[in-house]
């Protein structure tokens, strides 16, 4: 699996209901960590799973991270 990670603005139908939401999640491919992501959005804003929530922005697939000092250091291709 990879991890891929979301940064970026969240629509809901023509409407930018967050003008900048990060997100991280595992998945075997780019189309299936943006459903996760989505989905992930619409649990922690307590939205049914069918509500209308769109991630315009670029999901990009992470090549290592190190969080041994608690920071996030990524390595983008």
């Amino acid at each position: 699996m990879n991890t891929y990670i979301y940064e970026g603005p969240v629509m809901s139908f023509e409407t930018c209901v967050t003008s900048l939401w990060v997100g991280e999640t595992q998945a075997v491919s780019e189309s299936k960590a943006k459903a996760n992501l989505t989905y992930r959005w619409k649990k922690e804003h307590d939205l049914v799973p069918s509500a209308k929530i769109t991630l315009p922005g670029k999901i990009v697939m992470v090549q290592g991270k190190d969080i041994s000092d608690g920071r996030v250091q990524i390595e983008l291709p």
